[in-house]
């Protein structure tokens, strides 16, 4: 019990240090093996039908981290005093189909299941992505964009936990960005999209005031 209090004690105290750093301590950098950590929070994510339709691009050189400035509004101060910059891709519609290659990979080869399970997997995926996604491919790219939040919030909790800031990022122009990434070779638009932005390091200052937020009675009901 007291080993258990403690550790919520320790991941309460986590979420508590954790804030949207905007500009990073450009000589303090994470260490290969904690960022191997945080990405693998992210790798070891849930998502739904397991389907896990993200890429992470880590974008450590600085002259494209100099491209995607200026079209990156919410980035000004992350993008050059980052440690580790990531660029969260998430999976095109044409991907997650219930008959494409990638979905069955997935079920197949990564998931390993039988071929009646299979079958009944992914008949019960056709169905959700007829009634609830109403095989519109829109609606099913934003679907695979909000798997990736899961991941992002993950790793940023991971992050905080061994002392590491990050700043999640959605303010920028996805159109210019994705172009710049093709141009890069790092993205084909056929295949991916770009999600959101993640920045981590070490922060170069306290924030100027403690973390708010409302009471729980306030957003908490119990029916």
């Amino acid at each position: 019990m007291i080993g258990t209090e403690s550790k919520k004690q320790e991941i309460l105290k986590a979420y508590q240090f954790r804030h949207a750093c905007k500009v990073f301590d450009n000589n303090k950098k994470i260490s290969d093996e904690d960022f191997h950590f945080i990405l693998e929070t992210g790798r070891l994510s849930p998502s739904s039908f397991g389907f896990e339709p993200w890429k992470f691009v880590v974008i450590q050189d600085a002259a494209l981290r100099e491209k995607l400035k200026p079209v990156s509004l919410g980035a000004q101060g992350q993008l050059p005093t980052a440690s580790h910059f990531v660029v969260i891709l998430a999976k095109r519609e044409e991907n997650l189909k219930h008959d494409s290659d990638y979905v069955i990979k997935m079920v197949k080869d990564i998931h390993h299941m039988p071929e009646e399970v299979m079958q009944h997997h992914l008949g019960f995926y056709k169905n959700f992505a007829k009634t609830e996604l109403e095989d519109n491919d829109r609606l099913m790219f934003e679907w695979s964009i909000r798997q990736t939040y899961i991941a992002l919030g993950n790793m940023m909790t991971a992050a905080a936990q061994i002392g590491i800031d990050s700043c999640p990022i959605e303010g920028f122009d996805k159109k210019q960005v994705t172009s710049i990434l093709q141009n890069e070779g790092i993205i084909n638009a056929n295949d991916f999209g770009v999600s959101c932005m993640v920045a981590f390091g070490y922060r170069e200052k306290d924030p100027k005031r403690s973390q708010t937020r409302q009471n729980l009675d306030e957003i908490v009901e119990w029916r």
